[in-house]
């Protein structure tokens, strides 16, 4: 099978993205229907952390800001380096081949691919998730056919301050202007005006939440209002009334919202309605079928997967196994030969994800207290002496081309995408690499721990502060590119897998949405309110988390 092929056997994800929730640990067999109410005496469980924390002074006291056309200001959206990095020629070539140029290629290397099948899936106008960011590893096996996998899928994805600018496209705004022209400005023309104005509400990642507030203002001409929303905020700055968002600006004067830009990531369920006649990009139902649930993205994939069969194509990922209670951890490590990730399904930053290769390791996952009931067991990649042993083999990292000291580290690549009624496109890439080099076998340097050896994410915790680690981010430039060790096929790849991950979670954002027999009448003005509602059966059977389903009810 060609390298860019699928394997069998792969099958879904581990990463990074941006802040913490703590995990969950204990058991329940409990059902949705029988979820205790405020005055149950059921024991409490402990609460899972803040996702964002703002200084306390300023909860309650947060206002919207209203940003004008002209206020972009390169150097407030992208870190210092990306200002003056070159793009990549290949990267660039990338970035302007085209779908139908891609297509072609992909198929001519992958001949048992059904030409037809992804062209509908690179033309696919996605209902639910129109944005969105993969995590993908390079990775290889014994005989040598590398391939990339998918680690994780997110909504709301970072990615445009680490991105050089595309010098064909000739302007400063860069994947920013990408995804407002393409995605937010198609969305917003069936929008009711007189609900009011545009919004960008967000709950981190301050430098690209501002930046595509002051895009959107340069591209529509309009006022747009930036506000910060956190789920602890006693007194917050967003109001949501009869399915309209509300904003309070800084004479605590309410104004409302059409159209709402969401960089709200942690726990989204909690502040967003998931029916509004405020059009938002992304719908928090994406978030809750995989976009920020790992166990729910694990579903999607096999769902995709299982319609996908005979063409070729499929979501390649490492084997998963979910809706695991803590107690059973044990045993499914030992079946992965001792080596697995644990991850807890509903955090992101690279916080809740856990790599076990030694019992020390898993002794400190067991004593750990978490706030949600299930988790998900996956095969470890890490090096050939060292990976999980699974049903299609072992799978290990291809990693960085050797340094000077013939090191070899982890990395990752993001490859962000938006969508229209066009289909799909690449907006931005980044990469990052771990902290410490690979080990060729563990016992060299018991030291070192294996997080250190196979964490790519950049965020880091000193003294309760969140920081990044920015000497570990490689750009798409003509620098850093070279160290990753890819072509424009391992591109073109991780784009098609990207495309497969975001089709999958938004076909089971759609599995998650019944048709509304029981409600009002639908409004002329607004048909997509209501039109469905969330199917809490269906989630419950798919998704059997007594915490996450009592944030979701509340």
């Amino acid at each position: 099978m060609a390298s860019l092929g699928m394997s069998p056997g792969l099958t879904p994800a581990f990463s990074p993205e941006d802040h913490p929730y703590t995990p969950s640990d204990t058991e329940s067999d409990m059902s949705f229907s029988s979820l205790p109410g405020p005055m149950s005496s059921r024991k409490a469980k402990p609460p899972a952390p803040p996702s964002h924390k703002p200084s306390q002074r300023k909860l309650g006291n947060l206002a919207a800001k209203s940003i004008g056309s002209g206020e972009f200001e390169p150097e407030k959206h992208f870190y210092p380096r990306v200002l003056n990095a070159h793009i990549h020629p290949l990267v660039s070539s990338f970035l302007t081949l085209g779908n139908e140029r891609i297509l072609a290629r992909y198929t001519h290397l992958n001949p048992q691919v059904n030409f037809e099948a992804l062209k509908n899936l690179l033309d696919y106008k996605p209902k639910f998730f129109q944005w969105a960011g993969s995590d993908l590893f390079n990775v290889t096996t014994s005989s040598g056919q590398r391939q990339m996998i998918i680690v994780e899928t997110n909504s709301c994805p970072s990615g445009q301050k680490s991105m050089p600018l595309l010098s064909e496209l000739g302007d400063d705004h860069g994947g920013y202007g990408v995804v407002i022209d393409s995605t937010f400005r198609e969305m917003i023309g069936k929008a009711d005006k007189s609900l009011g104005d545009l919004a960008v509400v967000y709950d981190k990642n301050p430098m690209e939440a501002t930046g595509y507030a002051a895009v959107m203002a340069d591209h529509t001409k309009e006022k747009v209002w930036l506000v910060e929303f956190y789920g602890n905020d006693p007194n917050p700055p967003v109001r949501w009334e009869d399915g309209v968002m509300y904003v309070r600006d800084k004479e605590s004067k309410w104004h409302g919202i059409r159209a709402c830009f969401r960089y709200v990531t942690q726990k989204p369920w909690d502040r967003f309605p998931i029916n509004s006649k405020t059009i938002v990009l992304n719908s928090v139902i994406s978030c809750l079928a995989g976009g920020r649930n790992k166990m729910m993205a694990a579903r999607a994939y096999d769902f995709l997967n299982a319609e996908l069969d005979g063409t070729g194509l499929a979501v390649r990922m490492p084997e998963t196994i979910r809706n695991v209670t803590k107690s059973e951890i044990p045993l499914w490590l030992d079946s992965m030969g001792g080596h697995a990730v644990l991850k807890v399904p509903y955090s992101n930053a690279g916080q809740g994800v856990y790599t076990i290769t030694n019992k020390e390791e898993l002794r400190n996952f067991m004593e750990e207290d978490h706030h949600y009931d299930k988790f998900i067991v996956q095969s470890l990649v890490g090096n050939a002496s060292w990976s999980s042993v699974t049903k299609a083999g072992k799978f290990y990292h291809v990693g960085t081309i050797p340094n000077k000291k013939n090191h070899t580290f982890v990395s990752d690549l993001r490859m962000m995408v938006a969508a229209n009624s066009n289909g799909f496109k690449p907006v931005a890439i980044y990469a990052r690499r771990a902290r410490k080099p690979l080990l060729r076998h563990l016992e060299d340097d018991p030291s070192i721990t294996s997080w250190e050896m196979l964490g790519t994410n950049l965020s880091v915790k000193v003294e309760d502060e969140w920081t990044t680690e920015a000497q570990r981010l490689l750009l798409m430039d003509r620098k850093d590119f070279n160290q990753l060790g890819i072509g424009i096929d391992d591109l073109i790849d991780a784009y098609i897998q990207t495309v497969l991950s975001v089709i999958a979670i938004d076909k089971m954002a759609q599995r998650l949405m019944k048709e509304n027999t029981v409600g009002a009448p639908l409004d002329p003005k607004y048909p997509w309110f209501n039109q469905s509602v969330f199917d809490f059966e269906l989630f419950e059977a798919l998704n059997p988390d007594v915490a996450l389903l009592q944030e979701i009810m509340h």
